[in-house]
């Protein structure tokens, strides 16, 4: 029989690096996707320091199409089945979306909701007959309009609306759906989005470590949601007892002080 395993994207670094140590840590044989096939091996080697069983690496650009079948092929030639998949893979850009390039604003919708989607529907009768679930890395963004970021923020809300109604559809089969909803987190994540090291005010920041645990511990115990930290649960909850307007205007507002644009 084939071995069950966690796939986890966008694992080189972040939050996707730390649920790789804790999904190992809790056994979890690892299946590791990225573009950066060093950061991944030099993860991998960790992790079976640690005495686990060494990731398999799959160095893969995701957002280039057809993913899915290609870790398909690549699991199948390793005798391998996936169990849970963590679609953590994605990317931000700051700026004003008429101003920003249209190809990159494209190529986000690609890799934070095409593949996303793709690799959750894929691979549903394995996760089925495995008892796994899905783990999808959404945001609190994904609860707010975003100008100065109004692509990332509408694909992180697709995220989450199309989590919650997965987790739905799958609970009869027994297959746990989470979508994880942080707020700010220092990774490279900034640095890719041309934004600051620090976006958020300090009480709504929150280290990958602890999001990751967050994350796991929420998909292993079957919750639809989880935002770590109350005042991350807290920005998720105002906007629906505020005007719309005023929310768009807000954020609007704290958009341009953040970034200054």
């Amino acid at each position: 029989m084939p071995r069950p395993v966690t796939v986890i994207t966008g694992a080189s670094a972040g939050i996707g690096a730390e649920l790789a140590r804790i999904f190992a840590a809790n056994g979890h044989e690892l299946v590791l996707i990225a573009r950066r096939e060093q950061a991944l091996a030099t993860l991998a080697d960790e992790i079976a320091a640690s005495g686990k069983p060494r990731p398999t690496v799959l160095a893969m650009d995701l957002g280039a199409g057809n993913c899915a079948t290609r870790i398909a092929d690549e699991l199948a030639s390793r005798d391998l089945a996936v169990q849970f998949i963590v679609n953590n893979a994605g990317f931000g850009l700051v700026g004003r979306a008429a101003e920003l390039s249209r190809d990159e604003q494209l190529a986000m919708i690609d890799l934070n909701v095409r593949t996303l989607t793709e690799l959750s529907l894929a691979f549903i009768a394995s996760v089925t007959r495995e008892r796994g679930g899905i783990l999808n890395v959404a945001s609190v963004a994904g609860f707010l309009p975003g100008p100065g970021m109004a692509v990332y923020y509408a694909t992180k809300a697709f995220v989450v609306s199309f989590t919650e109604a997965l987790h739905r559809e799958l609970k009869p089969r027994g297959v746990r759906v989470t979508v994880l909803c942080p707020g700010p987190v220092p990774t490279e994540f900034q640095a890719r989005a041309g934004a600051p090291d620090h976006t958020g005010p300090s009480i709504l920041e929150r280290d990958a470590r602890f999001v990751a645990m967050a994350g796991y511990r929420g998909l292993m115990a079957g919750r639809r949601m989880v935002v770590p930290g109350w005042p991350n649960l807290l920005v998720t909850l105002l906007p629906r007892f505020l005007p719309r307007g005023l929310v768009v205007w807000a954020m609007d507002v704290v958009q341009q002080r953040r970034f200054g644009r």
